[in-house]
């Protein structure tokens, strides 16, 4: 690829949108973006030594009751496929149709300074970058940790289907359990004074987020919540195979949506949840990124039911592009929500009872 080509791309969708082109020409522009530079170097040079692996030592390949590594390599490149095709998407949705932008104003570098479409300045980008680097490494490191000493965590292709409806139901479930840890281990991020000073400030530099900003965290952050969403959720409330990759899917698209900057019909995953009685929008999480340690609201992911519940949801920025149902009842509505075991230590103990309960899976003593 031609130098100064991708330098144009890297200069035009980090400080500016490049003016007067269409979704198509913005969304080929942002695939050779998304596709090109270090990480995606990194991320194709461990996957691709994955593979080699699987041919040179078969038996280390497989582990009984599990789906082959191979299997579950080549989930992992599909998965980051998708992940950077639909990311330019949705940045090129954002380039193209600024009516649907959640915060109403046109991305540009003019009273920026340096800083770029996000909101983050030189040092801070550079930061980000290395996080990300660790965060591929690292998570590499714990999906091979977890495959080898949790058997039956990466379901086998050849198990026993349940009837249709008993995997619908258990695939809601665990996505309300993920969300739920999730969204306990978010409130502590913010809670602690160390946990945001050192690690989730990181993800806040991005003030006006798009997709790019979903998993530009602090590489432990990523550890962390990796374990306490998607582990915790499959430990306790298994998928079978094809539910554990249309999850994981599910998962990516509604996060990548979260952060994308935009509310309307172009956010599929979000599209699909709109009607559930407490559907929260990336309108809502948008506000929240435009706070810093203080936005003690809209931490949940999937489904919106836990900041309902625990007294921490707030209607969002521009909630007129996808207004849900719960927001017009708070609108007309004039009590307040109470934050429920809010500060730190206290909001830790959903997560000790949840980490102590999946020991106990483990260890067999429940379920």
């Amino acid at each position: 690829m031609d130098i100064k080509l991708t330098q144009q791309f890297s200069v035009n969708y980090v400080h500016i949108v490049p003016p007067f082109l269409s979704f198509y020409q913005h969304f080929k522009s942002l695939i050779i973006s998304h596709f090109s530079g270090i990480n995606i170097f990194v991320e194709v040079l461990v996957l691709s030594g994955l593979l080699i692996f699987t041919k040179v030592v078969p038996d280390l390949s497989s582990v009984d009751g599990s789906m082959s590594l191979n299997e579950a390599v080549f989930g992992m490149w599909t998965l980051s496929i998708l992940r950077r095709v639909y990311m330019a998407y949705m940045e090129a949705v954002h380039c193209s149709f600024p009516q649907y932008r959640t915060q109403q104003h046109t991305k540009s570098s003019k009273n920026r300074g340096m800083r770029d479409l996000l909101g983050r300045n030189e040092d801070q980008l550079s930061t980000i970058k290395k996080h990300e680097k660790l965060t591929d490494l690292s998570q590499t490191v714990l999906q091979l940790t977890i495959y080898y000493t949790i058997p039956g965590f990466y379901p086998p292709n050849n198990a026993i289907r349940h009837p249709l409806y008993i995997r619908l139901i258990t695939l809601i479930i665990n996505h309300y359990l993920l969300s739920f840890s999730m969204y306990w281990m978010h409130r502590c991020l913010h809670a602690n004074s160390w946990l945001w000073r050192r690690i989730h400030s990181l993800h806040h530099w991005a003030t006006s987020p798009l997709s790019r900003a979903t998993f530009q965290d602090h590489w432990l952050e990523n550890f962390i919540l990796t374990i306490c969403g998607f582990t915790f959720a499959q430990i306790l409330i298994p998928l079978d195979y094809e539910l554990f990759w249309i999850s994981r899917i599910i998962r990516e698209f509604e996060s990548l949506e979260k952060h994308s900057g935009l509310s309307g019909p172009f956010n599929v995953a979000h599209a699909l949840q709109r009607y559930l009685p407490f559907a929260q929008m990336p309108h809502h999480h948008d506000w929240h990124h435009q706070g810093n340690k203080a936005t003690n609201f809209t931490f949940t992911s999937i489904g919106g039911v836990w900041d309902c519940v625990f007294g921490t949801r707030h209607i969002g920025s521009n909630p007129e592009l996808s207004e849900t149902l719960w927001d017009r009842n708070v609108l007309k509505s004039s009590r307040k929500l109470k934050p429920f075991l809010d500060g730190s230590p206290k909001c830790f103990i959903p997560i000790i009872a949840l980490t102590a309960t999946v020991f106990l899976k483990l260890q067999n003593v429940l379920f």
